[in-house]
């Protein structure tokens, strides 16, 4: 239940001693609560491997002293991909419940978050915050209703894709309809509904930086007594791998070319951090803000990123997947400089933010909890269990698990307390190190992929253990976060326990959203940008 309905405005007479503790929790006085300004960013593939506290070769000195100074979150998890992470970041929803299961949401298709599920900014807004955002979208835009001014955003100023080039700004996407084949490009980069026609050239990471130092600006320029909610999905630091060269020269002593360049990447990030947390500081906004940050998935290894020593990369349901980079600063936390162990998921930010801002909830159907007391106190997390996904469109794999209740073919993987389980094909399941750190004494072997500029790279891997055949996984993840030991076969009644609560889960599910590829999106119908395409 939200601490407060909007039109209701308690005195200290009337508070019960439980509503008044509640309202200290959220860092204000009785009778004098404030609504925090909340800062929310989102980095984009960035691995377990490349922040500074982590251990990481990479410098991020902004981003170390902000998580040293707040709650760096240990057990925190995204989404193994874009799209399903915010998704649920925005709508405190698994996105079994939003249709959203299954890949991302490509440039040319008609999909996106459904518009009867309320955004964070639809839900702020109604309760009396400034919403703006800058970045990356990534949720739908094939028909305006699905653009972010009309999902809660009072402005908006980024791209609606999953990537582009940062100078230009541009995409190109190929499609395939039946046997036609075409490549499709335009420009993507929008102040609300308009296209930006004059920034190419100018590096994405600087321009939405400076963006969003003009967003705290003008609010507080403007009188506003409103508190700022500003949500930043930044670019950084997704493929393809360009930066400007003053970012790079300070990694000389990286040898692979793809890391040295995303290391460069990295610090650029981490010092557009620096300037807006120093902006909010500098307008007087700090005191009584929450900064929020976090990873939208685990690093891509192809392209520079990195998440040793967690088993696999960006697109798997091993940990380097889903566990996410993640920490909160405030001066609002109760305690600070502190690691929360706690079991904490990326759709939790809904309903935890609609405490700190008195939203009203009722009617809401989340899959989320308010954290806030874990955050802030170090209270117990409420959440016990954990939906990674259940994605009935991956092709099945292997034979089903006897007697478990849910196809254990299909691709899955459910946490319970300190178990894990995996179902299907779970995506790449190795342990990359980083290429310049290579401990020779340990067996792998090298692997070819391809490269996004057609280029072959090599990538060490050490050796997975795992027949053709092999569906199901079971690891005390508490124990064991590094995915070395399966339990599977150990424990069957574990096993089947938690495939009974993936068929819970599944019974809950909405069909999979993933409609064809339309051609009608195409760019050069639309003035040479990618925009709604459908009335």
């Amino acid at each position: 239940m939200p601490l407060f309905r909007h039109n209701y405005s308690p005195t200290p007479s009337c508070l019960t001693f439980a509503v008044f503790l509640q309202i200290i929790a959220v860092g204000g006085e009785a009778g004098a609560f404030k609504q925090p300004h909340i800062l929310f960013i989102v980095a984009d593939d960035f691995g377990w491997n490349d922040v500074g506290y982590h251990g990481s070769e990479i410098h991020t000195p902004a981003l170390d002293r902000l998580a040293a100074d707040g709650v760096k979150l240990d057990s925190y998890y995204v989404q193994p991909i874009c799209s399903p992470t915010r998704s649920q970041l925005l709508t405190g929803r698994y996105q079994i419940h939003t249709g959203l299961q299954h890949g991302v949401i490509r440039p040319a298709q008609p999909n996106g978050v459904p518009l009867d599920v309320p955004t964070i900014a639809d839900m702020l807004k109604s309760a009396g915050y400034s919403t703006h955002m800058v970045g990356k979208w990534h949720i739908g835009f094939y028909k305006k209703e699905y653009m972010p001014t009309y999902r809660g955003f009072d402005s908006f100023y980024g791209y609606l894709l999953g990537a582009e080039q940062y100078y230009t700004h541009k995409r190109c996407f190929d499609i395939h309809e039946g046997r036609t084949h075409k490549r499709l490009c335009g420009l993507d980069l929008h102040e609300n509904d308009k296209p930006v026609l004059n920034e190419s050239g100018t590096y994405s990471t600087q321009l939405f930086t400076t963006r969003a130092e003009r967003v705290v600006k003008e609010h507080v320029k403007s009188g506003s007594n409103k508190p700022l909610f500003l949500y930043l999905p930044l670019q950084a630091v997704h493929a393809p791998l360009e930066v400007p060269p003053e970012y790079v020269h300070k990694y000389d002593f990286i040898k692979d070319k793809a890391r040295r360049k995303y290391a460069g990447m990295v610090s650029c990030m981490d010092e557009a951090v620096a300037n807006i947390t120093k902006t909010f500081k500098n307008f007087g906004l700090w005191d009584n803000t929450v900064l929020i940050f976090s990873t939208d998935n685990g690093g891509q290894v192809k392209e520079g990123g990195n998440n040793w020593p967690l088993r696999g990369w960006k697109g798997s349901l091993w940990e380097g997947g889903m566990r996410g980079v993640g920490f909160v600063n405030s001066p609002l936390l109760e305690k600070n400089s502190t690691t929360s162990q706690e079991l904490l998921h990326v759709s939790d930010w809904f309903p935890t933010l609609m405490y700190l801002a008195r939203a009203n909830t009722t009617g809401l159907k989340l899959d989320g909890y308010n954290v806030w007391q874990t955050i802030s106190k170090g209270k117990p997390s409420p959440r016990k269990e954990l939906l990674h996904n259940i994605d009935p469109l991956e092709w099945p794999s292997g034979s089903p698990f006897p007697g478990g209740g849910f196809d254990s073919r299909v691709r899955a993987a459910v946490r319970v307390g300190r178990w894990k389980l995996i179902t299907g094909n779970p995506g790449p399941g190795t342990w990359v190190p980083p290429p310049d750190k290579r401990d020779t004494t340990l067996h792998f072997k090298r692997t070819e992929h391809t490269h996004t500029d057609n280029t072959l790279r090599f990538i060490p891997r050490y050796k997975e253990k795992r027949s053709d055949t092999q569906n199901v996984w079971l690891f005390d993840i508490m124990k064991d976060p590094l995915e070395k030991d399966d339990l599977s076969q150990k424990y069957p009644s574990v096993v089947r326990n938690l495939l009974q609560r993936l068929a819970y889960y599944n019974s809950t599910a909405v069909p999979v959203r993933y409609p064809p590829e339309d051609l009608n999106a195409d760019p050069a119908k639309h003035g040479g940008v990618w925009r709604p395409w459908e009335d």
